[in-house]
């Protein structure tokens, strides 16, 4: 049986055979980004099995807990997040996976959020198996009418086609990207360097600040490379270029010449770049929280631990056309990687676009805008960011 009556499955001229699907599983399984958790290799087999043998319908929560992760009868969601931490864990595994190994690979196994049913498409389409023998057309006094009718239909359907677009037609991922893949410019997508103090093995006694050297243009944060990870992906299937800058990479005229999306926390390289917008975060060492206009909000975290770990963050998203480089910049950064992480996700996923721009005003796909997102760590996973605060102008 095929994965023909699970949810999400494709219509049948585009529906990836099972034999395909379980090709690909075992690609991803094998992958570097599987096979080091031997807990994701089993969620990502037992769903994608279950909807090959037409139970997608089973796939809750509370079922994947008990067969998956050995949970007692009794398990109760709402009171252990296990299986939506794993879920989210997964879905950046894919991510990363698509990104890099299994770029090239003819069919993708993907996990939408909001649900544990996977679906299965076809990378460049279904492998053709060659056209129909068409018999050659006979010659009839109609044939001149019927190919001109033919070409106005045709003339018809583009200028359909066209009115749509100009409607500004597509998902609210695709309005929300527009106005940054127009043209056929190559993307920027420019992670920073985040700062690190290394010991200096030479010290005898690591005691005292001169013992620790400052590594700049070494590191890019955990958040910061799944991000990019993300948006690579999405440009990816979007087929447009794309470029990756890392650091001192990115100069004043790579923002001028061409698109741009900043990856990463505020107070590093970008800070100059964005501290003119609406909201900004701030991080001082009385404060760590998004400002509005300079002035402080409640959007703070109240005791940020020294190693950055902690149960919530708070991230912005900005898409502006920008004064001083003259292009479009998208900015996406949290206070931690926790909330440069999950902005990623947002940005890239067409249902979490769509429930963030839900009371937009019209028009907003062509206007600058900035989002304040919350988001929500479980051991270690963001989840479930949400819009607190949004500008548009």
């Amino acid at each position: 049986m095929t994965q023909g009556s699970a949810p999400g499955a494709s219509h049948q001229k585009d529906r990836v055979p099972e034999e395909a699907v379980r090709q690909e599983l075992n690609r991803v399984l094998a992958s570097h980004e599987f096979h080091s958790s031997k807990r994701s290799q089993d969620f990502i087999r037992y769903v994608v099995e279950h909807t090959l043998d037409g139970r997608g319908e089973m796939l809750k929560e509370r079922t994947i807990g008990i067969d998956v992760f050995g949970r007692s009868t009794s398990y109760e969601p709402s009171d252990d997040a296990t299986v939506r931490v794993k879920a989210g864990e997964v879905r950046k595994r894919l991510g990363l996976y698509y990104a890099g190994q299994g770029a090239s690979d003819p069919v993708r196994i993907e996990l939408p959020a909001g649900t544990y049913v996977p679906e299965f498409r076809w990378i460049a389409g279904p492998p053709e198996v060659g056209p129909p023998t068409v018999p050659a057309p006979v010659a009839t006094p109609y044939s001149r009418r019927t190919w001109w009718m033919a070409g106005a239909a045709v003339v018809l359907v583009f200028a359909a086609l066209g009115w749509r677009f100009a409607r500004g037609s597509g998902t609210p991922l695709d309005q929300f990207w527009s106005p940054v893949l127009e043209g056929a410019a190559p993307v920027s997508v420019c992670a920073a360097y985040v700062p690190v103090y290394g010991l200096n093995r030479d010290a005898a006694d690591p005691t005292r600040p001169e013992d620790f050297v400052l590594l700049t243009d070494q590191f890019v944060g955990g958040g910061d490379l799944l991000a990019t990870a993300r948006l690579s992906a999405m440009l990816t299937r979007t087929r447009h270029p794309y470029s990756l800058k890392i650091g001192n990479d990115v100069s004043f005229k790579d923002l001028r010449s061409a698109p741009a999306i900043l990856v990463g926390y505020s107070y590093t390289r970008w800070k100059e770049i964005s501290s003119d917008l609406r909201y900004f975060i701030e991080v001082s060492q009385t404060r760590v929280g998004i400002t509005d206009n300079g002035h402080p909000t409640s959007w703070t975290i109240a005791a940020l631990p020294a190693d950055r770990r902690t149960n919530e963050d708070y991230a912005i998203v900005s898409r502006v056309f920008h004064p001083d480089t003259h292009a479009m910049l998208v900015e996406i950064a949290g206070i931690t990687q926790y909330g440069t992480d999950a902005a990623a996700e947002l940005v890239t996923n067409p249902d979490l676009l769509a429930e963030a721009v839900r009371g937009a005003p019209a028009g907003w796909q062509k206007k600058n805008m900035q989002l304040v997102l919350h988001v929500k760590v479980i051991a270690g996973t963001p989840i479930s960011p949400r819009v607190v605060g949004a500008y548009y102008w």
